[in-house]
């Protein structure tokens, strides 16, 4: 008789913290309310078969093996994954649900390996714990898909908790819930940019391999281990120094962004994002012209902070707004971008919401 099980895990928006997790920093990102769901059913052969909701697609594998630039790769790569570790997992029926935004910077990929690790966990009674289940939803990005991203993403769609950003260290992947709760005359909002950004296309590998270099000839295992900018300056390449210094910098925001937040400073905390984005911006040379555009329109109306969120070249600008200029700060983006050409804008709001281990005891409670 086949068995059933359901997986569920959201999208993530980072606060601050950019591209520090492949350097052992720090990153501070909080769950959202979009969610990936899986439903899970055993079948009675090995095949692995896919099925999405949005795309109407349903694709049956036979044979798994790394399959990078394929959708249904970060459903069935976590089924390669498991069994690659030597865990009994046998043919599944695997249905995706997803609302998370995509190309967003949202984490759509993290939440959909989330989803489906903690379906096929409870589908085969595998009994993993939190380490476990993000680190198989992580290799299914690097090692099936090809993708060289970080260790944030999947631990904050599994790990995060409502009312809570969870500071991660990169390196010993410990985190720490810090309480995250708006006063009621701040507004978390989101920009959707339309401009989707690709992290396979080469300029994020590009990124990565940069500040590894920069480590090497510093002498140290990451650029996590450099706290004093001074430092950098023995780098003689132009490049390598932006690069690093970015990563330098953000690594010290984010602590710094994580007591302000323990001391409620809301202006040092909107302060702490635009420093980020021009970090972004200037040094790691990762945003476009939409997301600067939102950023700007953002600081114009009154906002304590914007900055670009997610891997870069496009994505999604987080903003924090006084309540009562919310929708000034709509109708501003929204003509500043209808004066470049650029196309409408989508804005919404947000809050620190469960990821997925939470909502996995809500759904047994």
């Amino acid at each position: 008789m086949s068995r059933s099980a359901v997986g569920v895990s959201p999208g993530r928006v980072n606060l601050i913290g950019e591209h520090t997790d492949y350097n052992d920093g720090f990153v501070l990102p909080i769950g959202l309310r979009w969610q990936a769901r899986v439903d899970a059913a055993t079948r009675s052969d090995d095949a692995v078969v896919v099925s999405s909701s949005q795309l109407g697609e349903t694709i049956r594998v036979d044979d798994l093996s790394p399959t990078p630039g394929q959708w249904w790769g970060y459903v069935a790569g976590v089924v390669w994954v498991l069994r690659q570790r030597g865990h009994a997992v046998g043919g599944v029926d695997l249905r995706l649900d997803s609302q998370v935004p995509l190309g967003g910077g949202l984490s759509s990929s993290a939440a959909i390996e989330a989803a489906t690790v903690l379906a096929v966990d409870a589908l085969f009674s595998l009994g993993l714990d939190a380490d476990e289940l993000a680190s198989v939803a992580q290799a299914t990005e690097n090692d099936f898909l090809a993708i060289p991203t970080g260790p944030m993403d999947q631990r904050a769609s599994l790990w995060c908790t409502a009312g809570h950003a969870l500071l991660l260290d990169c390196r010993s992947l410990q985190g720490t819930q810090v309480p995250f709760e708006l006063p009621d005359d701040l507004t978390l909002a989101l920009v959707d940019t339309h401009s989707p950004h690709v992290l396979a296309d080469g300029a994020y590998g590009e990124r990565r391999t940069s500040c590894h270099a920069a480590a090497e000839r510093l002498g140290v295992r990451a650029l996590r281990d450099v706290t004093d900018p001074a430092a950098l300056e023995g780098l003689a390449d132009a490049v390598l120094l932006r690069r690093a210094r970015h990563v330098v910098t953000e690594n010290a925001r984010v602590l710094d962004a994580v007591a302000a937040l323990e001391a409620a400073d809301w202006a040092r905390f909107g302060a702490l994002m635009t420093a980020s984005h021009a970090s972004m911006r200037d040094d790691y040379e990762i945003t476009v012209p939409t997301v600067d555009q939102a950023v700007d329109s953002a600081l114009a109306s009154g906002a304590l902070g914007a900055r670009m969120t997610g891997g870069g070249f496009g994505g999604t600008v987080l903003a924090l707004v006084p309540t009562d200029a919310l929708e000034d700060f709509v109708r501003r983006v929204s003509d500043d971008y209808a004066a470049r050409d650029f196309d409408p804008p989508s804005v919404s709001t947000t809050a620190a919401e469960a990821g997925g281990l939470e909502l996995r005891a809500r759904l047994r409670a």
